[in-house]
């Protein structure tokens, strides 16, 4: 990774491997972006028992996000199984503890992307990704769908969505990636890390 390269933040919430195959695939469109570099982060699962503390290391997958995540990256890519049709409580939790990046406008203006994966194929897909959009829109981001241009929208019968990528993991969360699912996930990368680029050289 060169340090002076945009840094496109991935920060995802995966309980059984779903949500993190996509922001493999959205890391993968980002890097195939010149002179751009991915950055995987995950945050720790919200415990039902209040002395509960998670390890400062995952056992697996990426690094937990931190305050210099945020500050250091150029654009977002925000990820999160579905939860009865919205973002997953650990991901809430990480957000609602930003008051002080919204506070100093650390995200202001920066592009962002929302992902996510769901047990059915009608279970809240696109209702998950637009309640992750409000906290962005709050930071002042400007968000970015996929467009229409990318075919696989018109064709997909699994995940994929105008408002972002999806995956249809299905109830035991076996489904593999479909290959709809991989082009808009690896295009959404990309159109993400290339929008960062060109507003970095615009500054």
């Amino acid at each position: 990774m060169n340090q002076t390269n945009p840094i496109i933040l991935v920060l995802y919430y995966s309980r059984h491997g779903a949500t993190r195959k996509l922001a493999e695939l959205i890391a993968q469109g980002i890097e195939s972006v010149p002179g751009v570099d991915a950055r995987l982060r995950t945050v720790p699962a919200v415990s039902t028992v209040a002395e509960s503390t998670a390890p400062a290391i995952p056992s697996a997958g990426a690094p937990y996000v931190d305050a210099q995540d945020l500050a250091e990256c150029a654009g977002l890519a925000l990820g999160s199984p579905t939860r009865f049709g919205n973002m997953a409580s650990s991901l809430k939790y990480f957000l609602d503890g930003t008051a002080a990046e919204w506070l100093a406008g650390t995200l202001s203006g920066k592009p962002a992307v929302v992902f996510t994966s769901t047990g059915s194929l009608h279970g809240g897909q696109e209702s998950t990704l637009l309640s992750m959009m409000i906290p962005l829109l709050h930071h002042g981001m400007m968000i970015m769908g996929l467009p229409y241009s990318n075919p696989e929208l018109m064709t997909t019968t699994s995940g994929g969505t105008p408002y972002g990528p999806t995956h249809w993991a299905g109830v035991d969360g076996d489904k593999p990636v479909s290959d709809d699912e991989k082009r808009l996930a690896i295009a959404m990368g990309r159109r993400l890390a290339d929008t960062a680029a060109r507003l970095q050289g615009a500054r």
